[in-house]
């Protein structure tokens, strides 16, 4: 993350020489420890329970579970077709519509949709498509004949497509955010106007001219959300298959299973699934691999492609339509939460009352609490050790590539391969279930979602300005807090935003590390998908996508408020 030590003797700057080396602790300590924590279980050792021999017997455990291999492969086929399809609508989106009339507009709504949680997304998309769903009431009876819902297993279904829709929702604007930081870098107007005037169409030219560049800073991204989507649990416990479920979702059952035995199979489970994803890995980089050659082919064909006009309007269509679903799944879920009397196929209620939510806000107050707690301690302590160790600019290679392997370990390492160890680490070291372990594996997750929002605008700053406060006698620290920092406002408090917004939807390790007794929004949500009505849904829900979203608010209408008599400090 761009990072070198500076030679001076001030407090502050010793303090950010530290910094690098505290993060890469935070984040490399805890993962390294939870997979030996889960290895060693797997094999049959774990002292605490009388086991302390090895062997592979719950490896045998894990495949004989009936419906394990089915598992398996619905949690290799959903990871790898929501990254695909992920990823090329992004790109899609980008080429279609960079540079055009509705891309501004369009891309303001990519942070308050990234706020949104994965659960709280799930819940919307559900709301929309489930047989008694909005979508069906839109077009029944008159379109469909259907007097009451049809009997059709969505969500749920046995493919896990409704799984890949809701997995889809949620990454293509974490994927389209960063290649709009990347495509900043490069000269793209220019470059997409020489492809135009050489006669090659608006998608010819993006693939031919820009992506090779564009992926290679979005690779490690994209491997992200391919560990994340195979392992999902939110999601796969709201919209994915029951009957059998993901591996993610069984190994979650096992880990509670009272039967302590269970915890065997559970982390055996684990190393299963870390070396699935080690093979969707390889089969990515194959498909890399043979897309990057179909490229190459075309570029070298003289093709040009240059009637795209449906494709690209096609394209534009889709970024606004997931924009469209995520932003109507919220409404809805607003929607039922006031609603009375709504038979189907009635578009509307026919009532409204607010007894949903007079029975839920008692409950769901020291959770909200909880949540605020984590998420405000967790963001802030991430927000300043990014901005220390994005200060301190250390300079040599070796300690910058440990920064960047310890931030990029939480994101590749599959959860259930480390937060199973985790636990146990946590009770045998005595921090057991308390905020201060919850805030730690916050902090995990956290660090490197803010880094990623923080580092791209640090390094866009003019050091012109660093160059004017010195040459004026200001110190490295006055320089950092009185102009660095001012002008670096909005990106800080948006990176803490993005913060704040992972904390409160990490569903894993707050349920394992909480061991259920510091219970989160999030938690709380997700626990009503086994059975509660929409109603109260509703409320848990739209209140668990709405509390994120409060920080981006903050992000940009602070600044706006401070620097209102600056028009140029209101920009930055």
């Amino acid at each position: 993350m761009g990072v070198g030590v500076v030679q001076t003797q001030e407090p502050l700057f010793r303090v950010a020489r530290l910094a690098p080396f505290l993060v890469i602790l935070l984040l490399s300590v805890p993962v390294l420890a939870g997979l030996l924590g889960t290895l060693l279980p797997a094999f049959s050792y774990l002292p605490a329970l009388g086991r302390t021999s090895f062997s592979f017997d719950a490896f045998r455990a894990v495949f004989v579970e009936p419906n394990i291999w089915h598992s398996m492969l619905l949690s290799l086929w959903t990871g790898f077709a929501a990254t695909a399809i992920s990823v090329l609508i992004a790109a899609g989106v980008l080429a279609a519509g960079f540079g055009t009339k509705g891309w501004a507009r369009l891309t303001r709504f990519l942070s308050p949709i990234l706020s949104v949680p994965h659960a709280a997304a799930a819940y919307g998309l559900m709301v929309l498509v489930m047989p008694s769903g909005f979508v069906a009431r839109l077009v029944s009876p008159e379109l469909t004949g259907w007097q009451t819902p049809p009997d059709i297993l969505i969500p749920n279904d046995p493919w896990g497509l409704a799984l890949i829709a809701g997995l889809v929702a949620k990454e293509v604007p974490f994927l389209l955010l960063l290649l709009i930081a990347a495509i900043g870098q490069t000269d793209a107007s220019r470059n997409l106007h020489i492809a135009s005037a050489l006669g090659y169409g608006r998608l010819a030219g993006f693939f031919h001219v820009l992506w090779p560049q564009l992926y290679r800073q979005v690779r490690f991204a994209v491997f992200a959300v391919l560990a994340f989507s195979a392992t999902a649990v939110d999601v796969a416990i709201i919209l994915g298959p029951s009957a059998p479920s993901t591996l993610s979702v069984q190994l979650v059952r096992w880990m509670n299973d009272p039967d302590l035995a269970m915890r065997f199979t559970a982390s055996a489970g684990a190393v299963v699934q870390l070396l699935l994803v080690l093979l969707l890995f390889v089969l990515w980089m194959g498909l890399e691999r043979v897309l990057e050659f179909v490229r190459k082919s075309l570029e070298v064909s003289g093709m040009r492609f240059a009637m795209d006009g449906v494709v690209t309007a096609g394209l534009r269509f889709a970024g606004w339509l997931l924009t469209v679903v995520t932003l109507c799944g919220l409404t809805l879920l607003a929607l039922w939460s006031v609603s009375g009397l709504w038979p189907f196929p009635d578009v509307m209620p026919e009532s409204y009352a607010l007894k949903a939510w007079m029975r839920a806000l008692p409950a769901i107050m020291a959770p909200m609490v909880t949540t605020f707690q984590i998420g405000v301690v967790s963001a802030s302590i991430a927000t300043v050790l990014c901005i220390l160790c994005l200060a301190s600019r250390i300079r040599s290679k070796p300690a910058a590539r440990l920064l960047n392997v310890s931030l990029a370990l939480p994101l590749v390492v599959p959860q259930t391969a480390f937060l199973f160890g985790l636990q146990i680490a946590a009770i045998k070291s005595g921090i057991g279930y308390g905020m201060a372990a919850l805030v730690l594996v916050h902090l995990v997750f956290v660090m490197p979602y803010v880094f990623l929002s923080l580092g791209q605008a640090w390094q866009a700053l003019d050091p012109r300005y660093s160059l004017v406060a010195h040459a004026l006698g200001k110190s490295r620290a006055k320089t950092l807090l009185r102009v660095e920092l001012p002008l670096l406002l909005r990106p800080v408090l948006t990176a803490f935003a993005v913060g704040f917004a992972v904390s409160a939807g990490l569903y894993l390790p707050t349920l394992l590390i909480g061991a259920g007794r510091l219970p989160t929004i999030t938690t709380e949500a997700v626990a009503l998908a086994s059975g509660a009505n929409r109603r109260t849904i509703g409320v848990y829900a739209f209140l668990q996508a709405i509390i994120p979203f409060a920080g981006f608010v903050l992000a940009f209408a602070l600044p706006a408020w401070l620097f209102r008599n600056r028009a140029g400090m209101r920009a930055a």
